[in-house]
C-alpha cells in the first residue's frame, strides 16, 4: 500500500534586539537582496539535499537541518533557512518541493527508488517519477539492512578489535578539535589486511546511513572509466565535440581525468551550481565551455572535466548499458548495495559529486583499489589501471598532494608512506589507501563552512597505533 507523509521545514527565528536606524544607516547595513537566480539555486540546493538525505539515507527533517544543511555555501546559507521543503513519500517514489518565487513553480527534486533523486530545471512543474527500472523493489529495501553475506561482500563477520591506541585515535576524530577545529566526523571505518579493525559513528548515522560523497565520486568515475574499457590516450568520445573544426575534439579522456583539459571554467574548482542544484543538464552546460589554454599544459581542478569524461563514457557504452552501469559494473560486484549514483533529468550521471554511499561501502571501494582492481579472486579492472590512476603525469597542483587520474597522491611531504593515495570530497569525505601498510581509512564528515579535517595526520596516527 502506498503511504504518504509530509514533513515541513519551518523557519525558527532568533529573538533580536530592536534597533532604530536612520535611513542612511539602514541603507549602509541592509544586506543585499538575493537575486531571483540565487533564490532559485538555493531552493534547488534544499530540494535536492532534503530529497537525497531523506530517501537515500532515511534522515529526519531535524537531522538534515542540523547536518546536511548547516555550514553550506555562503551564497545560499542565508536563503536556505527561509525556504520551506515539503516531502511527499509514496513508497517507491517521492518528491520534495521548495517554493521560492511567486511567479514560478516550486523547485522540485523527484526520487525513484532505483535512481535516487533528480532535481528538475528551474521553472519545471513538479511531478512524481514514473520511470520503470530493471532493479526490483527488494533490492531497494536491502539498502537499509545488513547484507547477510560475510565481509567484505556483506555485513556479517565484522568484529572490530581495536587496540587502545587505535581506539583513542578514532575517538579523537570525533572530538571536533584534534584533526580540525569544528570538524564534524559522522563515521570512521578502518580496514587493515582486508578486515575492519575499527568502526564508529556519530549519533544519527550508522553503517547503513549514506552520505553524499561529493568529489569522492570523481575517483569512482576514474574506476568506472577503467571498467568501461575506454582508452584514456584517445580523444574523449564527447558527441558534442565531433563537429569538424571543433578544437575540443582533441582533448583526451586522460586529460579530463587529470584535470588538464585546458577548458575555461567560471571559477577555480568550477562549482557547477547550475548542474548540481539548478537542474541544468550536463549535456547543456558542461559540453559548452571553450578552450582557454592548450590541453595537457595546466592543472585546473574542475568538476566539468569529470562530467565530460562521464559524457564520453555514456557515448561509448550506449544508452542501454550506461543507465545501469555504476550499479552493475561496480556497486553490485563489490557488495556496495547501500550506494546509488544520481543523474540529471536528461539521464547524465552527475559523477563528479552526486553519489550517496556509506562508510562501509567506501571501505569496500578502497579495499578494491588496494587489491589492484581484483575482487574475490577475479580481475575487474584492467591490469595496470590502478597504477595509471595513482601515477602523476603532466601538470600538477601548485601545492599540497599530487594528482593522478582522479586520485590524490600523498607521501612523505604529508607525513605518510610513499605511494599513499586518496579520494576526497567536500565537507570532509575521505578514502585513504596506504598500500605499504595494507590499510584503508574512511572518514565521513559533515564539516560546516571553513572547517577542515586533517586526514593525513589522522592516517599517520592510525598507522602509528597499529605498530
Amino acid at each position: 500500500m502506498l503511504r504518504q507523509a509530509q514533513h515541513e521545514w519551518k523557519l525558527a527565528w532568533l529573538a533580536l534586539p530592536l534597533l532604530v536606524l536612520t535611513p542612511a544607516a539602514a541603507q549602509r547595513t541592509a544586506p543585499a537582496e538575493p537575486s531571483p537566480y540565487a533564490r532559485a539555486i538555493a531552493a534547488g540546493y534544499k530540494a535536492l539535499t532534503v530529497c537525497s538525505a531523506h530517501f537515500n539515507a532515511r534522515r529526519s527533517p531535524a537531522q538534515i537541518d542540523a547536518d546536511e544543511l548547516r555550514g553550506i555555501y555562503p551564497d545560499y546559507a542565508a536563503i536556505v533557512p527561509q525556504l520551506t521543503a515539503t516531502v511527499r513519500d509514496e513508497g517507491y517514489t517521492g518528491i520534495v518541493t521548495v517554493p521560492f518565487a511567486s511567479d514560478l513553480p516550486a523547485r522540485a527534486a523527484t526520487w525513484f527508488w532505483a535512481k535516487g533523486c533528480t532535481v528538475a530545471p528551474i521553472g519545471a512543474t513538479p511531478a512524481l517519477a514514473t520511470v520503470q527500472y530493471r532493479m526490483q523493489p527488494p533490492a531497494f529495501a536491502a539498502r537499509f539492512r545488513p547484507d547477510p553475506r560475510a565481509w567484505p561482500q556483506g555485513d556479517f563477520g565484522i568484529a572490530p578489535r581495536s587496540t587502545p591506541a587505535l581506539a583513542a585515535a578514532v575517538d579523537r576524530a570525533f572530538d571536533r578539535a584534534s584533526y580540525g577545529r569544528e570538524s564534524e566526523t559522522v563515521g570512521v571505518v578502518i580496514v587493515r589486511d582486508g578486515r575492519i579493525v575499527a568502526e564508529r559513528y556519530r549519533d544519527g548515522f550508522g553503517p547503513f546511513t549514506a552520505n553524499r560523497t561529493w568529489s569522492v565520486a570523481k575517483s569512482i568515475t576514474g574506476t568506472l572509466v577503467g571498467l568501461a574499457g575506454l582508452d584514456p590516450a584517445k580523444p574523449a568520445p564527447v558527441p558534442e565535440w565531433r563537429e569538424p573544426g571543433d578544437p575540443r575534439g582533441a582533448i583526451t579522456t586522460d586529460q579530463l581525468l587529470r584535470m588538464a583539459s585546458g577548458l575555461h571554467s567560471a571559477t577555480a574548482g568550477n562549482r557547477t551550481d547550475a548542474i548540481y542544484f539548478g537542474g541544468t543538464a550536463v549535456t547543456e552546460e558542461a559540453t559548452g565551455w571553450p578552450l582557454e589554454t592548450l590541453p595537457g599544459t595546466r592543472f585546473r581542478y574542475a568538476n566539468n572535466d569529470t562530467l565530460l569524461a562521464v559524457r564520453g563514457m555514456r557515448a561509448q557504452l550506449g544508452e542501454a548499458r550506461y543507465r545501469d552501469f555504476p550499479r552493475a559494473a561496480l556497486f553490485e560486484p563489490l557488495g556496495m548495495r547501500h550506494s546509488i549514483a544520481e543523474a540529471d533529468w536528461r539521464g547524465n550521471f552527475v559523477l563528479s559529486s552526486q553519489v550517496w554511499s556509506t562508510a562501509r561501502d567506501l571501505a569496500r571501494l578502497g579495499q578494491f583499489w588496494l587489491q589492484d582492481g581484483v575482487w574475490r579472486g577475479k580481475r575487474l579492472l584492467p591490469e595496470g589501471w590502478m597504477r595509471y590512476m595513482t601515477t602523476p603525469a603532466g601538470p600538477q597542483p601548485a601545492d599540497g598532494p599530487g594528482y593522478g587520474a582522479t586520485l590524490w597522491l600523498f607521501g612523505p611531504k604529508q607525513g605518510l608512506p610513499a605511494g599513499s593515495y586518496a579520494a576526497q570530497g567536500n565537507r570532509g569525505q575521505f578514502v585513504m589507501v596506504v598500500p605499504s601498510e595494507r590499510l584503508v581509512v574512511v572518514r565521513r564528515g559533515e564539516d560546516p563552512g571553513a572547517a577542515r579535517f586533517d586526514v593525513a595526520r589522522f592516517t599517520a596516527d592510525v598507522i602509528a597505533a597499529g605498530r
